[in-house]
């Protein structure tokens, strides 16, 4: 065994340890460190290594070790992990990850990066490429029966699938129940995050959020973005307008236009250590 450093950091509560290195079984080593009673607790753990088309690559491995294709709190908190350990002098970052190059704008207040801007690239809308086993150009209000339940659907991919539930009530929605029941259903044949959805007015909702590789956490980025891209699609909210997204750890902004989906949100230094891998 040998000792190795990590960062711990966090975007709107949603928590992941970083490493500035790879490892040969990533996942099994997010199993262990993710633990949040044995070791150091998280909702996974990110690798920042070295890219040749970016700044930076990063992978990301949930909880149950299952690596996730994009993580838009992740894309954050490795922005400010590359400014504040000086791999990195500009504001503006570029970060490769397994859904693309994605571009960042950081945040800096009294010398400190406290947020980062990133272009989280065009939302997919197409269900076989979200993917999920329905028809037709969109899912959008879409009424399906899940293990014997009615919902209504929006299904929304930002390089990992999304499924979004309009609701009245958030606090008092089972949410995982319903999302054991949606993770195992042949309608989505790699998963599926799912987002349960309150308006509180026009361009501003709460949001609780499940996701396939860890159970519910305190804040998803895509799922965010996902959430106002289907608000938007039923005509809660509006494009090109910033759209304000209320989740367990914070509020994350959101800007949906033609081109792409702008997300902005904190990212957060917890503490930095050493551990036995």
């Amino acid at each position: 065994m040998t000792k190795t450093n990590f960062t711990k950091m966090h975007g709107c509560g949603n928590d992941f340890i970083y490493f500035n290195q790879d490892f040969p079984n990533p996942g099994e080593l997010s199993i262990r460190l993710s633990h949040r009673n044995k070791s150091i607790g998280g909702d996974g753990i990110v690798l920042i290594t070295p890219s040749e088309i970016a700044d930076a690559k990063m992978r990301m491995y949930n909880a149950d070790g299952s690596e996730g294709l994009m993580c838009g709190n992740s894309v954050r908190c490795v922005g400010k992990y590359l400014h504040d350990h000086g791999m990195v002098d500009s504001l503006q970052i570029t970060i490769e990850t397994s859904s693309g190059i994605k571009h960042l704008t950081l945040i800096e207040e009294n010398g400190e990066i406290t947020a980062a801007r990133v272009d989280m690239g065009r939302v997919e809308l197409s269900p076989e490429k979200i993917p999920v086993n329905l028809t037709g150009a969109m899912v959008v209000a879409r009424k399906v029966e899940i293990a014997g339940n009615p919902y209504e659907i929006t299904c929304v991919s930002m390089g990992n699938p999304h499924a979004i539930i309009f609701h009245d009530d958030i606090d008092h929605f089972e949410l995982s129940t319903v999302a054991a029941a949606f993770e195992t259903s042949d309608l989505f044949p790699k998963g599926i995050n799912l987002g349960v959805v309150q308006m509180i007015k026009r361009n501003h909702m709460r949001m609780h959020v499940w996701d396939r590789g860890t159970g519910e956490i305190m804040a998803s980025g895509t799922g965010a973005c996902a959430a106002a891209v289907a608000a938007v699609l039923m005509g809660y909210s509006d494009k090109d307008t910033d759209i304000q997204v209320e989740v367990r750890g914070g509020i994350l902004t959101i800007k949906y236009t033609d081109e792409t989906v702008y997300m902005t949100g904190d990212c957060v230094t917890i503490y930095e250590g050493t551990v036995q891998i």
